[in-house]
């Protein structure tokens, strides 16, 4: 379900990374010339993560890809694998990107000032030859050794007959320029040399900011990568032995010493510690790790020293397939990117157009010079730069966003779908529950004592391999001794205890009330009457008998997560409705779900029919949402048209689901769902920004209504606007649901009574 593109079985995506691209209108070249070449199904190509993947036959070369994308203009490579751990490459680009734009700027500013100075403010001082030949040593500079990365790229787009945003600058600051040289040969007075170096001082310093954005934007990715560890202690013939982490393998043994970072993920073989997990699920509270439990690379050991063996390395840890799955959705493409996407395509060459028509028709009216500006400032303002960010910055911030609080979005359709959801299904066990048997009520006899009810019944069920029985028999102190136990399959058990003190042995009977009965032992009305109640509170209720008598009752239930009615409660304040769908009984399954205020109920359902009560409610109308632990609710979360795991991000919850949330708490789900929403939303704000502005801002430009100087300003403010906007998504919080009060608690909490 993760990936919903329409491409045959035998095709495989391949990232691949691609150098040259300036602008919206290059990334819809390379995505056309990739999807054209044979053995290809399909392409998408992002301009802000100057990333490629293209799905593509087996035995297709690569070289061949290539070639055709060099030919276009561009140079395409292979992308770095996770497993490569090159984090340091991005953040060396970013640099190098910056530091690129950073002189440029510093050398731009001042003499396009003095420039600027001397046309529009110096007065009669222009009349003077030498200020007029001071203006062309100085624009000079700017245009060819400041502007080049503009003009050379042009020229690669003129020799390969295509256009793109560098097109529209060089032509708009070259115009002006060489008819400002041209007026200044002749002795004329018409200069417009501030113009040109204006626009190019203004695109220069967007690109610089914009440099800067699209690293913070890219944060998130890197940070996950530098998380991991670079080395590792592995023991080999029982020494330490210092080596890289790519030298690990698959069954070594790492001692792991208190304050070191857990190299990669491994079981637990000795010792024990408390472990920080916090950089790859958000949860605040170590885990106590011990033999036989698994850890995870990148996270912290806080306490203890740790023998771990390894049981995956590389591009198999689940640090490693976090960081595949955000790469893999930032590089992904909406829907709503593709309108984008074909109206760049066009884009330049209709500017080009619209300027040659713009400077016709001013020629016309008799003003050459009118023309030539009008024109100049519609190549300018018309860069669909913001167009090409639009998307891609606001992907890039909201799934590193979401990485970064433990929720992992699988591909950039997810954002689109997640707006439509309307209705939210909960797997009971293990989702809302704790997925644990617990004790929960405890009703004596009149004249029982409960800690002496308690305490029998776990002494009768210490060997019971029944989930209800073993936690009976977790909730007691144990103090007798079990002489003869004999469990009744589908009824309970009898038990023959012998107290440690001097006492007879004790006769004890546990189950329902067919097994009291069975026995001869009569249960009285009020003790049936509360075991009703127990059960109509959503409980197991069993019966307790000794010495031929029946003593009181105990309600046993996976208990709910605490957060859990808080968590329901959100959701309903998003508009949504909330179902539960469970194998229990309806009467405990309405119970449980009267407890968190959950809207329907889908009860009785066996774990194989759980995917064809998705696809009834979508048949209703519903546009569902699936939430489960990704073992057995896997089907169900394929069929759902969102699915979301919560879970290790390690299993088939990765496979299944679109969405999967690392930490095991149901806020996530609620997390997950604004996150998504807040960055689609994003997404059509920049969107609408960039429509909206170049639709305002050609037919003014054409008219003579804006300066050249001001639209260089106003495009590069609109490219840096939109990444500013996508930033704003790193201030989003994780929706923390309230904690379960009142009358909720009795779900978690021990129920006594007597």
């Amino acid at each position: 379900m993760a990936e919903r593109t329409a491409t045959a079985p035998e095709h495989r995506w391949t990232e691949f990374e691609v150098e040259g691209m300036t602008c919206g209108s290059c990334a819809a070249r390379v995505e056309r010339t990739l999807a054209r070449q044979p053995g290809v199904a399909a392409a998408e190509v992002n301009f802000a993560t100057a990333r490629a993947r293209a799905a593509i036959e087996p035995g297709t070369a690569v070289e061949t890809l290539e070639a055709a994308v060099r030919k276009a203009g561009y140079e395409l490579r292979p992308a770095a694998t996770v497993a490569d751990g090159d984090a340091g490459h991005a953040a060396d680009h970013e640099v190098a990107e910056r530091r690129r734009w950073a002189w440029r700027v510093v050398a731009a500013w001042p003499p396009t000032l003095v420039v600027v100075w001397l046309a529009m403010f110096s007065g009669e001082l222009m009349h003077e030859p030498w200020a007029r030949w001071l203006q062309l040593a100085l624009a000079a500079p700017v245009q060819f050794v400041i502007g080049w990365p503009f003009l050379a790229e042009m020229a690669r787009r003129a020799v390969r007959l295509s256009a793109n945003m560098d097109t529209l600058i060089g032509i708009g600051t070259l115009a002006a320029f060489g008819y400002s040289t041209v007026e200044l040969l002749a002795g004329g007075m018409e200069l417009y040399f501030e113009v040109a170096v204006a626009i190019i001082a203004f695109l220069v310093l967007g690109r610089y900011f914009e440099a800067r954005a699209k690293s913070r934007a890219g944060q998130a990715i890197r940070a996950l990568l530098e998380l991991g560890a670079k080395q590792a202690r592995v023991l080999r013939d029982g020494a330490e032995v210092l080596v890289p982490i790519e030298a690990v393998r698959v069954g070594d043994l790492l001692r792991v010493r208190p304050g070191e970072k857990i190299p990669t993920d491994g079981v637990v073989v000795e010792g024990a510690s408390a472990v920080d997990e916090s950089m790859l699920t958000g949860e605040s509270m170590p885990i106590e790790k011990g033999p036989g439990d698994p850890v995870t690379g990148a996270t912290l050991n806080a306490s203890g020293a740790l023998t771990v063996e390894v049981t995956a390395v590389g591009a198999d840890t689940a640090l490693a397939q976090m960081v595949a799955l955000v790469q893999r959705a930032q590089a992904g493409k909406a829907p709503v990117q593709r309108l984008a996407d074909r109206i760049s395509a066009v884009f330049v060459p209709a500017v080009i157009l619209v300027a040659l028509a713009t400077f016709t028709a001013w020629s016309l009216a008799g003003d050459l010079t009118g023309g030539l500006v009008a024109a100049v400032a519609v190549l300018i303002i018309a860069c669909p730069c913001a167009l090409g960010l639009a998307t891609p910055t606001a992907i890039m911030v909201g799934t590193g966003r979401g990485a970064e609080a433990g929720i992992l979005i699988k591909s950039v359709e997810v954002l689109e779908r997640t707006r439509r959801i309307t209705t939210v299904v909960f797997d009971k066990t293990g989702t809302l529950t704790r997925g644990a048997m617990e004790l929960t009520d405890v009703e004596p006899a009149p004249g029982v004592d409960p800690d002496e009810l308690v305490g029998v019944a776990a002494a009768a069920e210490a060997d019971s391999e029944h989930p209800v029985g073993r936690a009976i028999a977790a909730a007691g102190p144990g103090r007798m001794d079990l002489a003869g136990f004999e469990a009744v399959p589908g009824k309970g058990v009898r038990a023959v205890l012998r107290p440690r003190e001097a006492a007879p042995a004790r006769t004890v009977v546990v189950g329902s009330a067919g097994l009291l009965a069975g026995d001869g032992i009569a249960v009285p009305q009020k003790l049936r009457a509360r075991a009703q109640a127990v059960e109509e509170r959503g409980r197991t209720a069993v019966l307790v008998a000794w010495d031929g008598e029946a003593r009181g009752v105990l309600g046993v239930a996976d208990t709910l997560k605490p957060d859990a009615a808080g968590v329901v409660g959100q959701l309903h304040r998003l508009g949504l409705q909330v179902a539960m769908i469970t194998g229990d009984n309806r009467r405990t399954a309405e119970a449980i779900a009267a407890q968190v205020g959950i809207d329907r109920v889908l009860a009785e359902v066996l774990p194989g029919d759980k995917q064809a009560e998705i696809a009834r409610l979508q048949a209703a109308g519903h546009v569902v949402a699936m939430v489960g632990d990704g073992v057995n609710d896997a089907p169900a979360l394929v069929q759902a048209d969102l699915g979301v795991a919560l879970g290790t991000g390690t299993d088939v919850a990765i496979e299944s689901s679109d969405i999967t949330l690392m930490r095991g708490d149901l806020g996530g789900v609620v997390t997950a769902i604004a996150l998504a929403r807040r960055t689609y939303r994003t997404i059509l704000q920049n969107l609408g920004w960039a429509f909206g502005y170049n639709t305002a801002a050609i037919p003014l430009a054409a008219v003579g209504l804006l300066n050249p100087i001001i639209a260089g300003a106003a495009m590069a403010f609109s490219s840096v606007s939109v990444v500013m906007n996508s930033l704003r998504l790193r201030r989003f919080r994780p929706h923390r649901a309230p904690q379960a009060v009142g009358a909720d608690e009795r779900a978690a909490t021990l129920h006594r009574a007597g």
